[in-house]
């Protein structure tokens, strides 16, 4: 009888409800995708012929004790729960390095040397949502205009799949997908030559 009382009783169905309807709402590791853009970023617009593994030796060197050194060589985290929830892992680190990742970071890079003279003469910049944008067709030929239109259009499309790509690499959900192109936007300014033009939070136009 003392048992059938519990099971009817407020703190039963409380502990019941509790159990069966806790969420765990995973932290969005932003840090750990910025640096994956930094690298993603330098290897595109970096040094020619410099290896993935020498840029990553040359950040250890850096900040061998940094908080991103931490982050890098921090364990696989499991959170739990007893009961009919279910439990989640996320990764510190942030896998770039996907087939479909590589092919379309690889599109990008070999499609730079044809953006960087438009870039310099200020016809496309950097958006605040990691895209180019089109400013100006300033001093172009109508065969010149096609030819900007038509490759600004195919790297915004790379960028875009590459931004998805990243978010279902890492099992992030669809709508985290406008965190990481914000954060790349922050790359692709960071590492902008003196002269580009960028895009800042509210949409206007500055120069580097």
């Amino acid at each position: 009888m003392r048992r059938y009382a519990l099971k009817k009783s407020p703190l039963y169905f409380l502990v019941f409800f509790i159990t069966s309807c806790v969420t765990i709402n995973i932290y969005f590791p932003a840090a750990a995708v910025e640096k994956a853009a930094d690298r993603i970023v330098d290897e595109v617009w970096g040094e020619k012929g410099q290896t993935p593994e020498k840029q990553e030796q040359q950040e250890q060197q850096k900040t061998p004790d940094g908080p991103q050194s931490l982050l890098r060589n921090s364990m696989t985290f499991t959170l739990s729960i007893v009961g009919p929830g279910e439990a989640y892992a996320q990764e510190a680190d942030i896998n770039i390095t996907t087939p479909g990742i590589r092919t379309l970071k690889d599109s990008i890079q070999r499609r730079a040397d044809s953006i960087r003279p438009y870039m310099d003469k200020g016809n496309a910049g950097i958006s605040n949502n990691g895209l180019l944008l089109v400013r100006s067709t300033d001093g172009l030929n109508l065969k010149d205009k096609a030819s900007f239109t038509r490759l600004i259009e195919a790297e915004n499309k790379d960028r875009e799949a590459l931004y998805r790509e990243i978010a279902a690499a890492n099992n992030f959900p669809p709508e985290k997908v406008p965190d990481i192109k914000k954060i790349f936007a922050g790359s692709w300014i960071k590492n902008a030559k003196k002269g580009w033009w960028v895009q800042d939070a509210g949409g206007e136009w500055r120069q580097k």
